[in-house]
């Protein structure tokens, strides 16, 4: 792309219009006020009255639960070992077609 004639005082001029704008947006927002501070006696009871919220599995639930994930990876095991012997196997058959030594 070809430049532009001009002067260097009009090219100047120009990018400190272009800083201006990126320095200074016409929309900024003012700044959000800040939230006054908790005192540490508050804090402690929002923390007590949250931990009275949380509820907790049952012993049951979570042997069920830790039986069933095993399972699973058991599971996906056994489909990642049957997908790669397939994956070898017609590898395997591929090159042995290629370098002709087939039986």
């Amino acid at each position: 792309m070809a430049k532009k004639p001009g002067n260097l005082a009009a090219m100047k001029s120009r990018a400190a219009k272009s800083a201006a704008v990126v320095a200074a947006p016409a929309g900024a927002a003012p700044a959000e006020p800040k939230k006054p501070r908790t005192s540490i006696p508050e804090f402690i009871r929002q923390v007590r009255a949250e931990g009275r919220k949380i509820t907790w599995t049952t012993w049951k639930e979570t042997w069920i639960t830790s039986i069933m994930v095993f399972i699973m990876v058991i599971m996906a095991a056994l489909f990642f070992l049957l997908v790669d012997w397939m994956l070898s196997n017609g590898v395997r058959l591929v090159l042995e077609l290629v370098s002709g030594t087939a039986q």
